[in-house]
């Protein structure tokens, strides 16, 4: 039986001794640790020099620098008879194939990450592989090798300093002693570096004298991770270490042992293996590298969101401002206005706390640019390309993995086509959502009104709407949507030969759909119980709301809206609603955004859902909107929590009193028409139009139930609410969502 023997110089209370057989020879393997004392490591080279087989020589702390290495090179210089090898290029395979693995296996889990290297020296081969991934490199080799507070920050700036490194390889400045300022700097730089990475490269005895600051939250990437070792990265909070080293028998085998027991299984001398023997025997002993998770399976993405200001009022916000627009005239605050559009990006707020019920987290920053709608809409559309691509460039450098673009920014231009093109991580409107939420919020706002007959099992509701602007992307993706919940949807648009397609397509999809084609919203407007309006009007009048029945339920999801305050306001018994927005799940923190805690808008939460799912791409760009992503952004938003918030209209967030009181007036509203209408059974006569009161009743009418009398509408029942692909899902409360 042969010998194999590793000489360490790490711990030797982590010593260890096994018998394996390897291509039919039979091998006695055993572990020596040093304890960092190289004079002890040579003197059990010399003895096992000629009893063994092989012998693979680790590296281990160097006690004379803090957080340096010493390796085996100058050791394995002293044998004369055994073959040696200290594993490097074993270790440089095992090491980029756990990268690869985790990458693919976990679905892009690198990308933009903030990779922080001890060495990028000795991990040369790993750094350009991960630069693959992410261009967010940092290395530490000036801090650990020269003790200069200074990190290398690309791979360039590596090689430079690797060519050059030569001159110094046997020389280290002299040290101060440990507590002189320039080694507490050096210190404290990187620890800083630690805290900010997402990802940190290492030998895993260096990992030891950091904590839970430095580590919690942590992807770990080493190797001979041991039970003792896991155990420590589990109390300090490590999310997920990838361990590049192999299992045989229940033993953790450094590269260097498992190099050395192939060179004693196949009798060949080091230097003479090459990538096709290791390829070979690392399939035969299927000794694969392993991703483990101390605290349980984790994974935290990162996000990054653009907002805006406005209006002017936000500017007040900050005290300076807010006292000298108090005695300055309105001509300052124009002249602010207009500087400010052209102030770099800066982050707003970081957003943690996100967490799905997957298991699944997420953070994220929100990253304000200048310009007021105002201003945005003033400029050339290249004028906001180039400071979203400056604000995507600041996601990037942050470790974002997605950027959504919210209010005005997804508006400008060709809606984020060509900030996608150029950006440098992948972007999206959150149009689809947005399209979804509206929806959802219609039929929580529909079923919370109680006008229309609740829906028995399976069947659809029992309620007629409209689509105005249905050929357009917006419109057709909620016409496929709500022909699947509605018993009956008539679809509106000027383009009758599109309109036409639209049906064709529409019924191949749902067969059993009833649609009612129109080129003027008004011919059919006064039946419908709920109307969505998704045309590019910019302002036109695109549907006369004095002839909508009193109670119904209109969602405005076109921008520019269709829907003037104005015209709103002429119709207190109509609920208008322009979006419904999401309780993200988890314990939120995040500045306020004129919501309440935890509650984001629906742009927002799809550029969160995609980042909880692990979608790193363009999802929602351009104008055309896809139906099957507007349904399965909702499907994505429902597995990761997301709950309808509020509904909001032109006044803000709609609430139980403002539902009551729409429910009441239409009552009344309703009650009036039949009793006007009674009459013309006897005595035909030309129809009336349908008064409508103007304003709220002094008190209810007799006829209205007691209960609700000058009280809040009680809320929702469960309801069954439209799953997105069949007719009805099963009963559900109001803050389960439709789409």
């Amino acid at each position: 039986m042969k010998s194999v023997i590793g000489i360490s110089l790490g711990a030797a209370a982590q010593d260890f001794e096994l018998r394996t057989t390897l291509l039919g020879q039979p091998l006695r393997v055993r572990r020596i640790g040093t304890d960092g004392d190289t004079e002890v490591a040579a003197r059990r080279l010399a003895y096992w020099d000629r009893r063994a087989a092989a012998i693979g020589i680790g590296a281990g702390p160097d006690p004379r620098s803090v957080g340096a290495t010493t390796g085996g090179a100058e050791l394995a210089a002293t044998l004369k008879h055994a073959p040696c090898t200290t594993g490097a290029h074993l270790a440089e395979i095992y090491l980029e194939w756990a990268l690869r693995h985790v990458q693919a296996d976990l679905g892009r889990y690198f990308d933009n990450a903030l990779v922080l290297f001890f060495s990028g020296v000795a991990n040369r081969k790993l750094a350009s592989a991960m630069a693959e991934f992410t261009p967010n490199l940092f290395f530490a080799d000036p801090l650990l090798q020269l003790g200069v507070p200074k990190l290398l920050t690309s791979l360039d700036a590596l090689s430079l300093y690797a060519t050059g490194s030569h001159y110094v390889a046997g020389w280290a400045p002299k040290r101060l002693p440990s507590t002189t300022l320039l080694e507490r700097w050096t210190d404290h730089v990187l620890r800083q570096a630690m805290k900010k990475a997402t990802v940190i490269v290492a030998p895993v005895h260096e990992l030891d004298r950091f904590g839970t600051e430095e580590l919690a939250g942590k992807t770990i990437v080493t190797a001979t991770v041991n039970d003792a070792r896991l155990e420590a990265f589990r109390e300090k909070g490590v999310a997920m270490v990838v361990d590049a080293s192999p299992v045989v028998q229940g033993r953790v085998l450094g590269h260097e042992l498992l190099d050395a027991m192939i060179l004693a299984a196949t009798g060949k001398a080091p230097g003479t293996l090459y990538d096709d023997d290791y390829l070979e025997l690392i399939q035969m002993l299927d000794a694969r590298p392993r991703v483990l998770y101390p605290n349980g399976v984790q994974r935290k993405n990162r996000f990054a969101f653009v907002i805006h200001p406005l209006s002017q009022e936000y500017f007040k916000k900050v005290k300076p401002i807010e006292m000298l627009s108090r005695v300055s005239p309105p001509l300052l605050m124009d002249s602010l206005e207009k500087a400010m559009a052209y102030a770099p990006p800066f982050v707003y707020s970081k957003i943690e706390g996100i967490k799905s019920p997957t298991g699944a987290e997420a953070e994220g920053w929100l990253i304000s640019v200048g310009g007021t709608p105002r201003e945005i809409m003033s400029h050339p559309p290249e004028f906001t390309y180039r400071r979203l691509l400056a604000a995507a460039e600041m996601a990037r450098k942050l470790g974002a993995q997605i950027m959504g673009l919210g209010a005005f920014t997804k508006v400008v231009g060709d809606a984020g086509a060509t900030v996608a093109r150029r950006a440098t991580l992948p972007i999206t409107t959150g149009n689809s959502y947005s399209a979804s939420g509206a929806l959802w919020a219609a039929h929580d706002a529909l079923l919370r009104l109680k006008l229309v007959e609740p829906p028995q099992g399976d069947e659809r509701v029992k309620f007629k709407a409209m689509v105005v602007g249905a050929t357009g992307a917006i419109g057709s993706a909620c016409a496929r949507l709500l022909v699947r919940a509605a018993e009956e949807v008539t679809l509106v648009s000027p383009e009758t030969a599109k309109l036409l397609a639209l049906q064709e397509s529409i019924l191949r999809q749902t067969p059993d759909a009833k649609i009612v084609l129109s080129a003027k919203a008004d011919t059919h407007i006064a039946q419908m119980d709920m109307i969505v309006t998704a045309t590019s009007g910019a302002g036109k009048k695109v549907l006369d709301i004095m002839k909508v029945k009193p109670g119904c339920v209109i969602t405005d999801v076109a921008r520019p809206l269709d829907l003037s305050p104005e015209d709103v306001a002429r119709r207190p018994d109509v609920l208008v609603i322009e979006s419904g927005e999401i309780q993200l799940p988890g314990q939120v923190k995040m500045k306020n955004i004129g919501l309440p805690p935890g509650v984001a808008y629906a742009c927002l939460a799809e550029t969160i859902v995609l980042a909880l799912e692990g979608r790193f791409e363009n999802f929602t760009v351009g104008r055309a909107i896809e139906w099957e992503k507007v349904r399965e952004i909702y499907k994505l938003g429902l597995k990761h929590g997301m709950k309808l918030a509020a509904i909001s209209g032109v006044n803000g967030v709609i609430t139980e009193r403002d539902i009551a009181r729409v429910r009441r007036l239409a009552l009344a509203a309703r009650k009036r028409e039949a009793e006007a209408a009674a009459p013309t059974k006897r005595r035909p006569r030309a129809a009336a139009a349908p008064a409508v009161e103007a304003a709220e009743p002094k008190s209810a009418p007799k006829s209205a139930p007691k209960a609700r009398r000058g009280k809040p509408a009680p809320a929702a029942t469960p309801q069954p609410a439209l799953d997105g692909l069949g007719r009805r899902s099963r009963a559900r409360s109001r803050t389960e969502p439709v789409a």
